[in-house]
């Protein structure tokens, strides 16, 4: 009776909210159709621009200052008529990383270019600029039938998309991308400038861009400086050019301003970036699927294996910063996923989704037409997700990915494969060095963020867990030699492995260069464990096809029939790494009963929560002083005090790290970094009255770069607004 009682009000609600439309604050919005959708509701909460200087794509608008970078992982915002970019310190991380040796540590000590001579090259960073998009869904679905299976529908979609894609390319000079919506129901093309010349300009310590470490990852009150500076560069004609001393500054079209009013409770704000990935259509079967096999296995094995890698880089400054990179990331996909597990229970999106679902059925059975369409489609659900239960399919795949994201040795086997038909090829002496001299810089680059007993480490667990998550009849191969010839003791395997592998060591592997086998590759313990694990995967999918393509439409189909069930309601489509606009208000808000989280932190929390024996909550001698005798120039608020943090209503999630908090005149207030504990589950299901976004206030970051770094140079190059 409870449960029927439920899902009669949770119906209520949705009937309520369908009629309403998406709160404001709710939705990852096309910047193409803000002036149809959203303009009148942003203008109501404070937007002063038009709709033409928010998206054109004929003259210079706001979003001609948003970028991905590097194909989507974060965004940046261009902050100057000199290409200067501003982006998350974790963004930047990687690049930071990469740069640092126990000599110049400038993950520890930070790095502040003075002049652009100084600026550092980032070989593989790119810079994305959006040229425009379109709707191309007519082109691609008119060429669909419906009686074609998922594999033709696929392929057929492919052809066309090549064909789109050719039209705008302009003979590769841009790079085009289209990409499907709403599972597949409608289809966009995007079409980028990629500059590939990013030089890293600034960055603060980790103890300011990092403070509070994985245990505030996630968590409010927050007080992280997580902000960095990069230079998008061009060739002397002003278009995109590989690395060279004779590039120069970009020109942008469009930069932000930096405001210097700060934050005050219920000022607007939006939000552009690059949105990685959400899942808003997510049914209650895949839900289960996560809390019951999905997220324990990312948990599980990732726990472990940052166990490990903690341990070594707590021993060694030389592993802390070559795993520092690869730990950071690991960390906070972990640590996501336990918050995604404990929001989707505390806030019984289960339930929900299942209301969603009778809803939907509801509406299916009411018109025979429509049970001719969408009859099947929650069986075809539950009988997929119950089959992928028995076979145990995502623990499988996730145990896998998880192990591969973990392991650098086995991830190696896969890059050196194309060894094989070099040496199967009869070449000899010099050709031989010449063909496999590629191999000599990938070793160079595996073996510099790399530490051999750590990797045996991992391996050794990698290997145990696995086992205890799959079914011995889909285990891959390996486990056979293992139990044969070590006796099931994963330990003395890896510990073999080591000894003997040419990939295990840089001195064995240039020794096998200098001296090449095909005989010995193929036959190493490295190949042969990575190999078999590939294959075991491949399996798993090949024999998890048909089942795939039942959901892959299954999952469209139900789609397609929620929108059109819900004609009143605006949907937004999941997040997808497309440009998007998220609107809403800075706002505290109220995570648990009788307790109240305020909208900014200051610089005293981040001295209240000091310890100097914990590295995440260390805090830079300079800093301190500079709190002391409350130097904070200009950038201190109305009161003379110092905002680090600030929360606002927007909907954000992965690749939105970076992205410009911007308020109404379109001047930059802050960078957007983080979500809040509570709300965790919302790449799933938005809560409104929980979700928020963290970001660095933008008068923290003028305050390092002035009073912290005296970083004169890159102050001149910002403009600043006051309008308050």
């Amino acid at each position: 009776m409870r449960k029927i009682l439920f899902t009669m009000m949770m119906l209520a609600v949705l009937n309520t909210g369908l009629q309403a439309g998406n709160p404001p604050d709710e939705g990852m919005w096309l910047p193409m159709f803000v002036e149809r959708l959203n303009y009148v509701d942003m203008q109501k909460q404070g937007l002063k621009l038009t709709p033409q200087e928010i998206y054109d794509i004929n003259n210079s608008s706001l979003k001609d200052a948003i970028v991905s970078l590097n194909g989507g992982s974060c965004t940046a915002e261009v902050v100057s008529d000199k290409g200067l970019l501003f982006t998350n310190h974790h963004c930047a991380y990687d690049a930071i990383q990469k740069h640092s040796s126990v000599e110049n540590d400038y993950l520890t000590d930070g790095f502040w270019a003075r002049s652009l001579e100084e600026e550092l090259p980032n070989e593989g960073s790119t810079v994305s600029f959006l040229v425009k998009m379109d709707d191309v869904s007519k082109m691609v679905l008119e060429k669909l039938k419906p009686e074609m299976s998922e594999s033709e529908r696929n392929a057929t979609i492919a052809k066309v998309i090549e064909i789109l894609k050719q039209e705008e390319s302009n003979n590769g000079q841009y790079e085009v991308s289209v990409k499907g919506f709403y599972n597949g129901n409608e289809y966009y093309r995007f079409v980028y400038e990629v500059y590939k010349d990013v030089r890293l300009v600034g960055a603060p310590p980790s103890s300011i861009g990092k403070f509070g470490g994985d245990t505030d990852n996630w968590m409010w009150p927050r007080h992280m400086g997580d902000f960095s500076i990069l230079r998008v560069y061009s060739g002397p004609d002003g278009k995109p050019a590989e690395y060279s001393k004779d590039n120069i500054p970009l020109k942008p079209k469009h930069f932000l301003k930096i405001s210097v009013d700060g934050v005050e409770r219920d000022d607007f704000a939006m939000i552009w970036g690059y949105p990685g990935s959400t899942d808003r259509y997510r049914t209650s079967h895949g839900i289960k699927a996560s809390l019951g096999e999905i997220n324990p296995a990312i948990i599980r094995v990732g726990g472990r294996i940052l166990e490990i890698m903690k341990a070594d880089m707590d021993k060694s400054d030389k592993v802390r910063i070559q795993y520092a990179s690869d730990y950071a990331g690991l960390a906070n996909f972990w640590k996501n996923k336990i918050g995604e597990s404990r929001g989707l229970k505390r806030l019984d999106v289960y339930d929900k989704k299942i209301a969603i679902e009778e809803q939907f059925s509801t509406w299916v059975n009411a018109d025979e037409s429509r049970k001719e369409i969408y009859g099947n489609v929650l069986q075809d659900l539950d009988d997929v997700y119950t089959q992928y239960a028995t076979m145990k399919y995502n623990t499988r795949l996730w145990s896998f990915n998880i192990s591969l994201f973990g392991s650098k040795l086995l991830q190696f086997p896969m890059q050196t494969q194309g060894m094989i038909n070099i040496l199967k090829s009869g070449q000899k002496g010099d050709e031989l060095q010449a063909s496999l001299a590629p191999f000599h810089a990938l070793g160079q680059q595996q073996f510099k963020d790399y530490n051999a007993p750590t990797e045996e480490k991992i391996l050794a667990a990698v290997l145990e867990m696995y086992r205890q998550d799959v079914p011995a009849d889909a285990l891959p191969d390996i486990y056979n030699l293992i139990d044969k010839k070590f006796k099931g003791d994963v330990k003395l395997f890896a510990k073999k492995l080591f000894e003997t592998s040419v990939l295990a060591t840089p001195e064995k592997y240039e020794a096998f260069l200098a001296k090449p086998s095909l005989k010995v590759f193929e036959n190493d313990l490295a190949v042969k464990t990575t190999n078999s694990f590939f294959n075991a995967y491949t399996t798993a999918n090949m024999n998890a096809g048909p089942l795939n393509e039942r959901l892959r439409k299954a999952q469209r189909l139900f789609v397609d029939g929620l929108r059109k069930a819900n004609p009143d309601k605006v949907f937004y489509p999941d997040a997808n790494s497309t440009m998007r606009v998220t609107y809403g208000k800075v706002l505290d808000y109220y995570p648990a009963d009788a307790v109240h989280y305020d909208y900014v932190t200051y610089i005293e929390g981040i001295m209240e929560k000091e310890d100097p024996t914990n590295e995440e909550f260390i805090v830079p001698v300079k800093l301190k002083e500079l709190y002391e005798s409350k130097d904070y120039g200009k950038w201190a608020d109305k009161d003379g005090r110092l905002v680090v943090n600030f929360l606002s209503h927007n909907d954000i999630t992965g690749g939105n790290s970076g992205s410009p908090v911007i308020n109404g005149h379109g001047d930059l207030i802050g960078i957007a970094f983080d979500g809040n504990w509570e709300a965790m589950s919302g790449d799933i299901a938005f809560e409104t009255e929980l979700q928020r976004t963290i970001s660095v206030d933008i008068r923290y970051v003028m305050f390092i770069i002035d009073k912290y770094a005296n970083a004169e140079n890159i102050l001149q190059e910002l403009k600043f607004s006051k309008r308050r």
